[in-house]
């Protein structure tokens, strides 16, 4: 007989973490950037109050907290030339004084690390350990480039214009933030639009620290719709640095191609591990709860499972404890006041619009014929008394999502997980190919003669043997196959390649619509 669930203890908010306690530290410490009711955009090295600030509610609660203060076109453009003036000043600042502001930056993000992932914790509902973890990605990354600058942008030179920045709101700091200052240490000027789903004071508040240390950084809030003809389109952009879905990537990528632009698009793709001849199943009941990082909010999630029919038994042994006990709920929600921030896989999506989604598209693939193996309870969730749950999605796995399903094609972008069983290597190949292309992709195999054979087959920039891959740090590099990926590939020293101008006729590795080049 089943046992009822544990009585959760009544929780309570960690003292000091409540979104008025963020919002006063980033009105003392920038109140250039931050008003009483507002944050304020950057451009023409000058915090402006224009814009039209919209409402905005915490994914964590349903706290409000403030809204981005959208601007429209025309100001949007004047944004962008005054960043071009910006940008032809700072390409002739000589390389060790730009490495000192890039630096100073960085000392002072370190400085204030923990205000800016309580802002993360509130505005994209990241539990406290990966919120840190995304702030000190970015520093300690940014830093491996500011050591070695030197050789990566010998006989190089900065871009005609800026870098313009179009990012999603999951990784605000080692994704976004750590590319503009490698950018900007590269000798250009950065131009970044706020994710408009999240992470908005977060961004600001880094933007904050890196102008008073005189990089050249440009912060607009708007939507993608009225902004593209100004951060995409302008003739004063040099290169545009784009992470986000495949709808939105594809009409960037039509706009820079009939530009002739440089550009980096980071698209999503169908991630998928694969099960085949394999028996090292506490070591795949060890990593599952780790693929739940987040909800899997982001673009190296392993959302599909691709299991040899004859393991099926021995993969549901390992796998189901595991996703049993993993930890959903508040991430500020404690027992007591002054206890550590409790240890969570995940908290809410990013907002309870997408949450419905994701739990329709559940709903219409069962009602379509996938089998539901696992469905999260609630009840074992950690919530304060009364709060708001609408964007928390507790764990799922389906059997065989129907190829009308969504669930089939695409990557969910939370805690749902498909499993799609195979007879065949071939059936294998073709299951973990679903998406046309990945940016990771693991086969579980005992044999490494058979990975070593079947892994080139994946349609995946890494493919890992046993194990999750990611986009790396540092000297790694990353991008993507098939239309996970649309231009110059990044990661180590590509980064700084894709950003600066080297010998005439110079082929950057990347997947361009005229050819795919591997480092």
């Amino acid at each position: 007989m089943a046992q009822p669930p544990t009585e959760q203890p009544t929780l309570t908010l960690k003292a000091g973490t409540s979104y008025a306690d963020a919002w006063r530290r980033c009105l003392a410490l920038a109140p250039e950037a931050f008003r009483d009711d507002r944050v304020l955009n950057l451009w023409n090295a000058a915090w402006r109050t224009d814009g039209r600030a919209l409402p905005a509610t915490s994914p964590i609660d349903a706290t409000p907290i403030a809204g981005a203060p959208r601007l429209d076109r025309a100001t949007a453009e004047r944004a962008v030339r005054a960043s071009l003036d910006q940008h032809r000043a700072w390409r002739h600042v000589p390389l060790p004084e730009r490495r000192a502001r890039i630096a100073a930056t960085l000392d002072a993000l370190t400085e204030h690390r923990t205000l800016l992932a309580l802002l993360l914790v509130w505005e994209i509902g990241k539990p406290w350990r990966l919120a840190l973890a995304d702030v000190d990605r970015a520093i300690d990354g940014v830093r491996w480039y500011v050591d070695g600058i030197d050789s990566m942008i010998a006989d190089r030179s900065p871009l005609d214009g800026p870098v313009s920045n179009i990012a999603s709101w999951n990784y605000p700091m080692s994704v976004l933030v750590h590319a503009m200052l490698v950018q900007a240490l590269a000798g250009n000027a950065v131009i970044a639009k706020t994710p408009t789903d999240g992470g908005m004071a977060c961004l600001t508040l880094a933007c904050a620290l890196a102008a008073r240390e005189g990089v050249p950084v440009t912060l607009v809030s708007g939507s993608g719709g009225e902004l593209s003809s100004a951060l995409v389109r302008a003739p004063e952009i040099g290169c545009v640095s784009f992470v986000g879905g495949r709808d939105t990537g594809a009409a960037v990528a039509t706009a820079v191609a009939d530009l002739g632009k440089r550009h980096i698009l980071e698209q999503e793709g169908l991630n998928t591990w694969g099960i085949w001849n394999y028996s090292d199943w506490d070591a795949l009941t060890a990593v599952i709860p780790k693929l739940f990082d987040y909800g899997k909010q982001r673009c190296t999630a392993y959302p599909r499972f691709v299991v040899q029919r004859d393991l099926f038994d021995r993969f549901l042994a390992a796998y189901l404890p595991a996703v049993r006990g993993l930890r959903v709920g508040h991430p500020l929600a404690v027992e007591r006041p002054d206890d550590p921030h409790p240890e969570l896989d995940f908290g809410p999506l990013i907002n309870a619009a997408k949450a419905k989604e994701l739990r329709d598209q559940v709903t219409e693939a069962v009602d379509r014929g996938a089998i539901p193996l696992h469905r999260g309870s609630a009840a074992c969730a950690r919530f304060l008394p009364g709060q708001d749950t609408s964007a928390y999605v507790q764990p799922v796995t389906l059997l065989n999502p129907p190829p009308s399903s969504p669930l089939h094609h695409a990557e969910p972008f939370g805690p749902v997980d498909t499993i799609v069983l195979v007879d065949t290597e071939a059936e294998l190949l073709a299951a973990m190919n679903a998406s046309n292309g990945a940016l990771v992709a693991t086969l579980s195999t005992d044999d490494r003669a058979t990975f070593d054979r079947l892994a080139p087959h994946v349609r995946a920039f890494k493919t890992g043997h046993g194990r999750p891959r990611s986009r790396g740090d540092r000297d790694e590099l990353f991008g993507g196959f098939g239309a996970s990926w649309r231009g110059a590939f990044v990661g180590g020293e590509l980064l700084v390649r894709a950003v600066t101008q080297g010998p005439a006729g110079e082929r950057l590795p990347g997947n361009f619509p005229d050819y795919h080049l591997m480092a």
